[in-house]
This record gives structure tokens, sequence and C-alpha cells, in this order.
């Protein structure tokens, strides 16, 4: 063995069993010793830090978006400020209405990122893609700001019109998702195993999917920290000023994106747009069909699911004279589509998990509403979240994780999605025991929501708001489980010319949650929240015990998938389009 090696800069190939003078694992040291993450190059961090700055202005405005619909404004106020015993407020349109037009701006913004996938695949590439939709969701604040001024927040229709359109061109800069996410894990290069010595004389194996899980861990901490500053800044904001600031000042942080992207244009790792690649993967999965349809379905679906039924479509069982001209790729390209498409599969089961973790956007924000606040606007208690999440990150890459390796047990992306499932069912179930409670000692009991007095000042139950801290730590400890791994899971599956198609497939699992969130808007009121939280306790449940079952046989190829080497997919010319500048 050589002694301790840091690879973190090198492009790595696999030749004789070395990567570029670095040693690989044999079969035997696969299976003794333990693996660790290598570390994160700086150029990692300088892009998550634009995701800090981009998270602070999407959730600081959208911590308030819910009072800004629901509640009526204040009597005399003419900013929508509650100031300290009041309830800070715009539109007046209801609870249902701030859930549905919520739950719209979710479903837009992770249906966008498909568009975006596309852009970078075919004309932009990643890093050019993302700066477009920085310049986007800018013109998007300034409307938003418009919304919320003085002289337009008195007029309710009006003032929603605007907002409307604020949030539709917000989400269309969300075009940016399914790029920014792949970029910042493309900056670390290393693919294969490899072995090192540490300094206190340990050999271990540093595996590149664990480095990647932890690039992860720190991109959502990145996120968290942005959101928790930017919500808490601006549920005061909303409290004491008004709307017009909580949206301004967003607006201001935001600037630092395309601040940041210049000064760093030069040193990021870009892969250049390398040609749609879909028309290939359809013509591929076609091919590769050619034979396995049947009348009866569940042949079909065997048929297609079969060991071998990608073999008969790889190059090298084909002669010259019978490929097709359009068949440019390699043997190991086809199975990355395969190992890719495993992993679309895994996705198919997220909408459960969202349904879950979409309740810190509206529904749980209402629910503290009704509770004692002593004085705390109802919305900052969504802030425990990323509180949550900026404490555990770091506890579970240094400690968990870790410790958890030493014992020899392998808590594998499969088994922390299942874990978050069953974490996320656990929060909604501490949400309805509480509901149940608030009904019980609501003034007005089943109607908490509308409880007023006759200065039309809120009644709210004598329950402190902080009772509603475990929902959060549990929702929190759910997305470290099972959103983070998400993002890793869809990075190291997909096909290197593909990363941005399937990061968007994986985004859009939030889009069908919210649209699935539509069906349950009739459960989001009074007298029925006990049964919206339980229904989602049970969905997660349900889901997280089905979702293990589904997939514990694809969890022991874990190892074998991750190994795969990089396929290549030609272009007309004869160029390689999935290498990178």
């Amino acid at each position: 063995m050589q002694a301790e090696r840091d690879a973190t800069s090198l492009q790595l190939h696999e030749i004789d069993g070395i990567h570029d003078g670095l040693v690989c694992p044999t079969e035997e040291e696969r299976a003794t010793l333990r693996r660790v993450a290598d570390t994160i190059p700086w150029n990692a961090y300088l892009i998550a830090l634009v995701e800090l700055a981009e998270r602070f202005s999407f959730y600081g405005a959208g911590v308030v978006f819910t009072n800004f619909v629901q509640y009526p404004l204040p009597a005399g106020s003419h900013t929508g400020a509650g100031m300290r015993d009041g309830q800070s407020g715009a539109l007046g349109k209801g609870q249902q209405a701030s859930t549905g037009i919520t739950t719209f701006y979710q479903f837009w913004c992770y249906a966008m990122p498909f568009l975006g996938a596309y852009v970078a695949d075919v004309h932009l590439g990643r890093f050019n893609t993302v700066c477009v939709a920085v310049f986007v969701a800018l013109l998007g604040h300034i409307i938003l700001i418009l919304a919320a001024v003085p002289g337009v927040i008195e007029h309710p229709d009006t003032s929603l019109l605007i907002f409307l359109v604020a949030l539709v061109i917000m989400g269309l800069a969300r075009l940016r998702s399914a790029n920014i996410s792949p970029l910042v894990a493309e900056q670390y290069k290393p693919t294969k195993l490899f072995v090192i010595t540490t300094e206190d004389g340990e050999q271990v194996i540093v595996d590149p999917a664990l480095t990647v899980s932890r690039i992860y861990l720190y991109f959502y901490l990145m996120i968290n920290v942005g959101s928790l500053l930017g919500q808490i800044g601006m549920t005061y904001s909303e409290k004491y000023v008004g709307f017009w600031l909580a949206y301004t000042l967003p607006t201001f942080v935001f600037l630092l994106c395309p601040i940041i992207l210049i000064i760093g244009r030069k040193r990021y790792t870009r892969a250049p747009p390398t040609g749609s690649v879909l028309a290939t993967f359809i013509r591929l999965f076609r091919f590769a069909a050619r034979g396995r349809w049947d009348p009866n379905p569940l042949r079909t679906y065997q048929n297609l699911t079969a060991p071998d039924f990608w073999d008969a479509a790889k190059p090298s069982q084909l002669s010259p004279a019978v490929r097709p001209a359009w068949m440019k790729f390699d043997d190991r390209w086809v199975d990355e589509v395969q190992r890719g498409l495993k992993a679309c599969a895994v996705f198919a089961w997220f909408p459960v998990y969202w349904l879950t973790a979409n309740q810190l956007n509206n529904n749980l924000t209402s629910q503290a509403a009704t509770m004692t606040t002593d004085g705390l606007p109802n919305d900052i208690l969504s802030n425990i979240d990323p509180f949550a999440l900026i404490i555990f990150i770091p506890l579970c890459d240094f400690f968990l994780y870790p410790a958890l390796q030493r014992r020899g047990i392998k808590f594998t992306s499969l088994r922390r999605i299942t874990a978050g499932f069953l974490t996320g069912s656990a929060a909604m179930i501490w949400a309805a025991v509480l509901q149940y409670n608030i009904y019980q000692t609501s003034p007005c009991q089943y109607a908490a929501a509308a409880c007023r007095d006759a200065a039309q000042r809120p009644l709210v139950s004598p329950i402190s708001v902080w009772v509603q801290t475990p929902a959060y730590v549990l929702i929190a400890l759910s997305e470290i489980l099972a959103a983070i791994t998400g993002l890793e899971y869809a990075f190291t599956k997909a096909p290197a010319n593909m990363r941005s198609l399937v990061m968007s497939l994986f985004l859009f699992t939030s889009a069908v949650s919210a649209a699935l969130g539509e069906g349950f808007l009739w459960l989001a009121a009074d007298p029925l929240l006990v049964w919206n939280y339980a229904v989602m306790a049970a969905l997660a449940g349900i889901g997280g015990g089905a979702f293990w079952v589904a997939v514990r046989k694809l969890d022991a190829q874990e190892d074998t998938l991750n190994s795969l080497s990089a396929g290549h997919v030609r272009r007309d010319g004869g160029d390689d389009i999935n290498i990178e500048e």
C-alpha cells in the first residue's frame, strides 16, 4: 500500500487495478476495510454559497406567503404588519386558498426542472442555465415586492393578481434546480474506490459514493443556513414592519447569486451541452423491447423487467451490418441507462414522502396561529426545521455515519430513505395528536382557525406553540435520511450525460406530491385537520414499508451499481459528448 494520498483534484482512470498511481482495493479489502469520504473541493462550497443566497431569498419570501394570502389586512394597517398581539395578513382569502396557492406554487417550481434539464443538455450547459435562471428569478422578486407595497396591498384582488404573476415567474426560474445539484457534485472528480493509509496507520477505502453523499449533506446544510436566516428575518420583518420589507430584503440578498457566479465562472468544472440523449434512450428502449410485448399485461411486465432485457441492445451483441445508425454508444452506457432507470423506479415512491414534508409550508404554519405564541410570529416555528438540520447534518457526517461504518453496519442509501419515510410518519402522528388537543382546548373548539372575540382579536388554545417542536425536528431528520439521499441517488445512478434529466425526474416527484396534495385540500380546514395529519402519517408509514419490500433486492446491488465504468455516446461528428470541459 502507498502512503496517504489526496485524490481530491484528480480525474481517475482504472488501469490494471491502479487509478493514476493510486491503489484499487482487492475483493478482500472491499469486504474488510472501513470506507471513508474524501475531502470536498472548494469549488463545490462556492457553488453551494450561491444556493445559500438563493435559498435565503426563496424561503425568506416564501415563509410569509401563507399569512399573506390567508389572513386579512389588520385594521388600520397599510403594510400587513400584525405587531406584537395581532395577526399579520393581507389578502384574507382563508386557509384553503392559502394552502391551494402555496401547493400550486410548489408544483410549478418542481415541474420546471424538466425544462431546465432540456435547456442545459441541448443548448446552454448546466452552468449557463443556472445563470439565466438567476436573472429570471430576480425579475420575479421585483414583481413580488410590488404586490406588497402600501397603496397596492390595500386592494386584495389587485395585489393577488400581481402576487400570482410573481409566483409564476419565480417558479419558471426553478429551471436551475435540475442543474445546480449535479453541478455542485461534478466539482469532485474521482469515480472509483481507492485505498489510502490514514495518519494513525489505518488502511481505509476512499469511497466516491460516500464523498458525493458528504457533498450533498453540506449542500443541504448551506440550503438550510440560507433558509433559517431568511425565514427568521422575514417573519419578524412581516410581523413588525410589513410584507413589503419581507419581500425586499430577500431580493437584495439574492443579488449575491450573480456576483458569485461571475467571480467563479472560470474556476468551476463545467459539463458542456451534450445534445439531448432522450431520443437515443427512447430508441434504445424500443430496440430492447422488440418481441417482448404480449397481450397479457403481466407477461409483458415480466418480459420488460427480465434480467437479460438490455443485453440484446448492447452494441457488442450486434454485427456492424445490422447495428442501427443511431447506436453510437458503448455497452457501458447501456449499463448506466439500466442503473438510471432503477433509480427512477426508486423516485416513484417519493411523492408519498413529500406529502408529509410539505405540511411545513402551510398547515403546520396555520396550526401555530391557533396556539399561544407569546408574541412570536406564527410562522417563526417553521425555522426549527432548518435549525435542526444545521445541527444534525454535521452530527450525521462526523459521528452517526462513521460510527455505523466502524461497526460494520451498512446504512445504505435505500435503507436511509426507508428510515426517512418512517420518521416523516412519526412527525405527522405528533401533529395529529397535537391538533386533537388544540381542538379540545380552543375557545371555539373545532373552529379554532377562525376563533375571534367581539373585537375580532384572535382567540387561541392555551397550548404553547413550542409543543410543535418535535414535529419539526422529526421532519428535519426525515429530510436528512430521505431528501438528501434522494439527491445523492439521482447523481450517482444517472449516466453522466443524463444527470440533469434524472435530477429533474427526482425533483418532479415533489411536483407530483403537490398535485396529490391538492386532492387533500378538503382536509386542510377545521374541523378535519386531525384527519389531515393522520392520513399523512398512514401514507408515509405504509409507503415506507412497501418501499423497502420493493427495493430490498436492489439494495443488495448498491456496490455493483456504484462501480460501473462511465459509458460513452458520440455525436454525429464523432466527438464524445460526456467529456467535461
